[in-house]
């Protein structure tokens, strides 16, 4: 598919054809909705825990006799039934990462671009460099072309100022190709990819 170049202020500055391979698939929203889950997972702390019975520090002595009270019979005061006893089957620190092949992963990513693409929420730039790090003329520029909410895809290296410029405007996410990932893709409206970073997403899926 061919898709016009832009610069920053919004003046066309030649086309690019796209590889089918990569924006031209028929988009699996289960892929995508599998990736999604499995980066979500990953990035969870997992610090979360409770104290048990056995992690409760107290008397271990009888509360009263076995017979004769007339109410259940207890032997310790740790277990979850008493105020200030541990808690029963509560949360473990613990991984919720899950495994995902790592070929379901490259498809994944594909499909999303592609589903921007479809959708035509991609626009693609000569190069993503500015003068100097101004947020508020950045942020001009910006709305000058109707951009408030996207992921801007560099190549390798992204440029400084544009980084430093962008980093405190809300909805605006700066990354280096090797950071694209489909959850960004999906929450973001817009995809903004350079020149340097259809390069090389072409050569990765090559």
């Amino acid at each position: 598919m061919k898709i016009d170049m832009m610069s920053l202020d919004g003046s066309t500055s030649g086309s690019l054809d796209l590889n089918d391979d990569i924006f031209g698939l028929e988009p699996r929203r289960d892929l995508i909705a599998r990736m999604i889950r499995y980066q979500l997972a990953k990035r969870r702390a997992g610090t979360h825990a409770v104290k048990n019975r056995a992690d409760i520090w107290r008397t271990g002595k009888k509360m009263y006799k076995q017979k004769g009270t007339g109410g259940a019979r207890h032997g310790s005061a740790r277990v979850p039934q008493f105020r200030g006893g541990g808690r029963a089957f509560g949360p473990q620190v613990r991984s919720h990462a899950h495994d995902l092949p790592k070929k379901v992963r490259a498809l994944a990513l594909r499909h999303a671009l592609s589903a921007k693409a479809r959708d035509g929420g991609i626009i693609v730039w000569e190069n993503a460099a500015i003068a100097a790090p101004k947020t508020k003329a950045l942020k001009e520029s910006f709305e000058k072309i109707g951009l408030r909410n996207a992921l801007i895809i560099d190549g390798a290296q992204c440029d400084e100022n544009l980084q430093l410029a962008a980093r405190n405007i809300p909805h605006i996410d700066v990354l280096p190709v090797q950071g694209i990932n489909v959850y960004d893709i999906i929450r973001r409206e817009k995809l903004v990819l350079t020149k340097a970073a259809i390069d090389a997403l072409e050569a990765r899926f090559k």
